[in-house]
């Protein structure tokens, strides 16, 4: 399974990458929000973990561009923020993420069942 992490906080990032790899995922790597249609559209994940504040391009405007590309817009999207403000997590599951993850509130465990659940009910 193709998973790519969209995520700045290169500390974050190690842990994912380093889980997620143990569990038998192929994990490609953006931290900013402008290399992520290009880098979806050549390693065509099976799944986005996608943060919102991010550099050059946040993690709505990256959803609303991956939802609006027919080539993209079926590929499952979990937004993982440190915001949790409701109207962030609306307008998130409003642009087509299929869910959303506090990163305060879901152990990096978590995290790897909701992808897997998320990966079992697309296929």
């Amino acid at each position: 399974m193709k998973l790519l992490i969209v995520e700045d906080e290169q500390i974050l990032i190690k842990v994912l990458r380093e889980k997620f790899e143990k569990e038998d995922f192929s994990v490609a790597l953006a931290t900013d929000g402008g290399a992520v249609m290009g880098l979806v559209k050549s390693f065509k994940p099976d799944l986005i973990l996608l943060d919102i504040i991010l550099p050059k391009k946040d993690g709505l405007t990256v959803l609303k561009e991956l939802k609006a590309d027919a080539e993209t817009q079926s590929i499952p999207v979990i937004i993982i923020s440190n915001l949790g403000d409701d109207e962030k997590i609306k307008e998130a599951l409003s642009l087509g993420a299929e869910d959303y993850l506090v990163k305060t509130q879901h152990p990096i465990n978590e995290v790897v069942e909701k992808v897997r659940e998320y990966l079992v009910k697309a296929k």
